[in-house]
C-alpha cells in the first residue's frame, strides 16, 4: 500500500479544517440570529452548546480519521471490533459528501458570479432592480450551470494537484486571504456614520430581545448554529486527522478551529450590522441579505465597487475552501476503498458531481414547479434537508457511539489518540455527559429538525 499523504505543516491543518467548517452558514444565518436572539444573550448560549457540543464531536472527527490514517468511509472498518456492524455507517461520508457539493457548489458559483458583476458594474443599478438581476441569474440555467462549472473545474484542478501541492497551499493562501479581507471589511464597515446602531444591535445583551424571540427557539437555534457551523458527523473532519501527525494533541488543534470558524463568524457580524443601520436597512436573513440588501448598500457606499467587490471575493473563499475540503473527502474515499489513483478519482468524480449539481441548477427555473416541502420550495430545500436535518445529526450520534460505548472502538482508545502529542488532553470527566446525554440530545435535534418540517 502506498504511503499515507501527510499535510507539510501544522498551520496548513489547521487552516484547511477551518475553511472545511467555514462557510456561508457562518456570514449570512450566523449575524442574523444573534441579532435576532438579543446580540450577546444568543453569543453566550451559542458559545456553550459549541464547547458542550460541537467541540467534542470535532475532537472524535479528528481522533477517528488519525487512529485509522482512513477517511470516515474505511476508518470505522479498520476501528471497529470484530464481528460488528459500524463500517456500514461509513457510506455517510460519500453519500453525504456528494449530496451537500449538489447545492453547495452552485451557490458558490452565484458568488463568483457576483464578483464579476460587481467588478463589472452590472449591480451598479437602481435598488429596485437588484431584485431583478438575481432573479435573473437564478432563471437562467444555463448562466448559473457556466459558474458552477467553473467552481467545479477550479476545486477538482486543486484537489488534483495532491494534498500538499494542491489542497494545502491552495486553502492556505485563500484562508489567509479571507481573513485579511474580512478584518479590512469589518474595520472599514464600523467606521462608517451610524455604525455604532449595529453594534449595539449585534453585541450589547438585549434579554428583552430575547424573550420576545422565544426562549426555546433561543436554545434551539444555537444549538443547531454550534451543531452544524463544524460540519461534524460526516467525515469531512476525519480525513483531515488522517493527514495529521501525532506530534499535537487533537483536543488543543480542534479548540483552534473552534477559534477561527467562531472569529469568522463574529467578524461578520461586524461587517453587516453597522452597514446596515449606517444606510438604514433591515438586515433579514439567507439569501435575500447577500445578493439584494448588501448591493443595494454597497452601491451607495463611497468605494462601494471596491468594497462590494472584496465582500464577495471573501464569500466566494469562504465557499471555495468548502467545497475543495469536501471533495478532497470524495476523492479519498475512491482513493482509499478503490485503490484508485488520485488522478483518476479526480476525473471520474469531477464528471459525475458537476453533473449532479443539475437538479439545484433546474429547481430554479425548469423545473421550479417541483416543491418537495411546498410552496416557495425548491430542489436546493429538499438537498439542504438531507444533510442538516438527517446525515449530519445521525452521523454525528454515531461517532459519540463509537467512540464512547465498549461495543464501539471505545473511550480508552478514543482518549488515547486524542491525548496523543504535546497540547490540551481531553477532560475525562465529560465521559458520562458524551457516553448518555449527549446522544440525546443529537436525536432531539433530528426529531426537531422533522417536527419543525412537517409538523
Amino acid at each position: 500500500m502506498a504511503q499515507r499523504e501527510q499535510l507539510a505543516s501544522r498551520l496548513g491543518f489547521l487552516l484547511l479544517s477551518a475553511g472545511c467548517a467555514i462557510g456561508l452558514g457562518n456570514v449570512w444565518r450566523f449575524p442574523y440570529i444573534t441579532g435576532k436572539y438579543g446580540g450577546a444573550v444568543f453569543l453566550g448560549v451559542y458559545l456553550l452548546f459549541l464547547l458542550f457540543v460541537g467541540l467534542p464531536v470535532l475532537v472524535m472527527e479528528f481522533s477517528v480519521g488519525r487512529a485509522s490514517q482512513r477517511n470516515m468511509g474505511h476508518a470505522l472498518e479498520k476501528l471497529e471490533p470484530k464481528g460488528t456492524w459500524w463500517h456500514k455507517f461509513g457510506i455517510f461520508s460519500p453519500l453525504g459528501s456528494f449530496i451537500l457539493m449538489t447545492f453547495y457548489m452552485p451557490i458558490a458559483g452565484w458568488m463568483l458570479c457576483y464578483v464579476w458583476m460587481t467588478l463589472t458594474g452590472r449591480l451598479s443599478v437602481a435598488p429596485d432592480q437588484v431584485p431583478a438581476v438575481f432573479g435573473g441569474m437564478l432563471g437562467d440555467p444555463w448562466l448559473m450551470f457556466s459558474w458552477t462549472a467553473v467552481v467545479s473545474a477550479l476545486c477538482f484542478f486543486v484537489c488534483g494537484q495532491g494534498l500538499q501541492k494542491g489542497v494545502e497551499r491552495v486553502v492556505k493562501i485563500m484562508m489567509i486571504g479571507l481573513l485579511l479581507i474580512m478584518v479590512g471589511l469589518a474595520v472599514h464597515s464600523c467606521m462608517l456614520d451610524g455604525a455604532s446602531k449595529g453594534l449595539e444591535f449585534y453585541l450589547k445583551p438585549d434579554f428583552q430581545r430575547a424573550f420576545d424571540a422565544g426562549f426555546m427557539a433561543l436554545v434551539n437555534d444555537a444549538m443547531n448554529q454550534a451543531f452544524f457551523t463544524l460540519s461534524v458527523g460526516m467525515g469531512g473532519m476525519c480525513i483531515f486527522g488522517s493527514y495529521l501527525k501525532k506530534d499535537r494533541s487533537l483536543t488543543q488543534e480542534s479548540v483552534l478551529v473552534v477559534s477561527l470558524d467562531t472569529f469568522v463568524a463574529l467578524t461578520a457580524g461586524l461587517i453587516i450590522f453597522p452597514a446596515c443601520f449606517a444606510f438604514g436597512v433591515t438586515p433579514n436573513a439567507g439569501p435575500g441579505l447577500i445578493f439584494i440588501t448588501l448591493p443595494n448598500i454597497f452601491n451607495n457606499m463611497a468605494g462601494g465597487v471596491i468594497w462590494g467587490t472584496l465582500f464577495f471575493i471573501f464569500m466566494s473563499a469562504a465557499a471555495l475552501t468548502t467545497v475543495i475540503a469536501v471533495i478532497e473527502n470524495i476523492i479519498a474515499y475512491f482513493m482509499d476503498g478503490f485503490g484508485w489513483s488520485r488522478t483518476k478519482s479526480t476525473v471520474i468524480n469531477f464528471f459525475l458531481l458537476t453533473v449532479c449539481t443539475l437538479p439545484c441548477i433546474l429547481g430554479f427555473n425548469l423545473w421550479s414547479g417541483f416543491e418537495p416541502f411546498g410552496p416557495g420550495s425548491c430542489v436546493l430545500d429538499l438537498e439542504d434537508f438531507i444533510i442538516s436535518n438527517n446525515i449530519l445529526p445521525l452521523g454525528s450520534f454515531m461517532f459519540m457511539l463509537f467512540c464512547c460505548h465498549r461495543y464501539g472502538w471505545g473511550w480508552e482508545n478514543f482518549v488515547r489518540e486524542a491525548d496523543t502529542g504535546t497540547g490540551l488532553k481531553f477532560p475525562k470527566f465529560l465521559r458520562f455527559y458524551l457516553t448518555w446525554v449527549l446522544p440525546v440530545v443529537f436525536l432531539f435535534i433530528f426529531a426537531q429538525g422533522y417536527i419543525q418540517k412537517f409538523f
